[in-house]
């Protein structure tokens, strides 16, 4: 008889463990959804970050919370997400420098892009707009490059940190051009814009939310976008690839950013997660609002994103590799 009760004991252990997990899935989500963003607040991952959140808060009747950790190109808050509950509520609004460029720029990387997590969707991308102060006597980019070359080492550029997608992106376009500037990495994409338009830095070369309001309004000077194509929000900006300067043939070094998990989180909340990033990305007020920015919807599947994490690895390394970036 004891025998049997245990039995029976067991059974229904596991009876309520699995329905446990079944309503667990079929309430997710439940509680506020945290998005971890790996930059101060202003940068393009804060803004796609914030909107995206809005749309599946509005779509899910839950809170979704941006919680920015900025802090060594990106790798601090990614980690954090890295190592968190793999529960759905916590997601790492991740992108080409922390997911892709981290490995080949810090050796002793706490997390690892691939086996660390788990893609959810990729959401946007974004172009890289070069901007200089308005009072630098340059218009266009060959003027800017002579501009350059005539000063090597006395022009300095900021990006939201070492390794970040906005210092690959120069030092990709200073090999292309064999020109010298100085890097100065800050904690965040908006204090390097910040000092970009009080002068204290004469250039930037980052996501174009954080810079086209400044274009807009006179406090910078934008020279060329890095995609291959120009943007709809703003097509008197040429690319560098159009430019007719020895070196930018056929450049791009567009960014890119998605949401994903910490690994093991349950595949079942992560097709949740991409089904409502898709939706809300499809939506017209989103992709208005996205364009108006610079940047593009990029709706695809979790193992689309995945890939592409993968590939990008592979295609920055080299580019690390030669622009000798290390880490801090």
């Amino acid at each position: 008889m004891s025998h049997v009760c245990r039995w029976l004991t067991a059974v229904m252990c596991m009876w309520w463990t699995l329905k446990g997990f079944a309503l667990a899935q079929v309430v997710y989500p439940a509680k506020p959804i945290r998005i971890v963003v790996p930059f101060t607040p202003g940068g393009s991952p804060d803004v796609l970050a914030r909107t995206l959140g809005q749309k599946i808060s509005q779509a899910w009747g839950v809170a979704v919370v941006v919680d920015n950790i900025a802090g060594a190109g990106g790798t601090i808050g990614a980690d954090r997400v890295a190592k968190a509950v793999p529960d759905g509520y916590t997601l790492l609004m991740g992108h080409v420098g922390t997911l892709a460029v981290a490995p080949a720029v810090y050796p002793k990387l706490a997390y690892d892009p691939v086996a660390s997590f788990s893609p959810v969707a990729l959401v946007a991308k974004v172009p890289n707009v070069m901007a200089v102060h308005p009072s630098l006597p340059v218009n266009h980019v060959a003027e800017w490059v002579s501009y350059l070359q005539a000063r090597p080492g006395q022009v300095n550029y900021g990006s939201g940190g070492n390794g970040s997608a906005a210092h690959l992106a120069t030092e990709y376009f200073k090999l292309a051009t064999q020109t010298l500037v100085v890097h100065v990495p800050y904690r965040g994409t908006a204090p390097a814009v910040a000092d970009a338009v009080a002068g204290q830095i004469q250039m930037v070369f980052t996501g174009a939310p954080a810079i086209i309001p400044m274009v807009k309004a006179g406090k910078l000077k934008a020279m060329a976008v890095s995609s291959s194509k120009r943007m709809a929000s703003m097509p008197d900006i040429p690319t560098l690839a159009e430019s007719g300067v020895k070196g930018l043939e056929g450049f791009e070094a567009d960014q890119w950013y998605g949401l994903v998990a910490p690994a093991g989180t349950p595949v079942e909340i992560i097709k949740k997660l991409n089904q409502i990033t898709n939706e809300s990305l499809s939506t017209p007020e989103l992709v208005a609002r996205l364009q108006s920015e610079g940047a593009s919807a990029a709706p695809a599947t979790p193992q689309a994103f995945g890939q592409l994490i993968q590939s990008e690895i592979k295609r920055w390394r080299p580019v690390v590799r030669n622009a000798n970036i290390q880490s801090e």
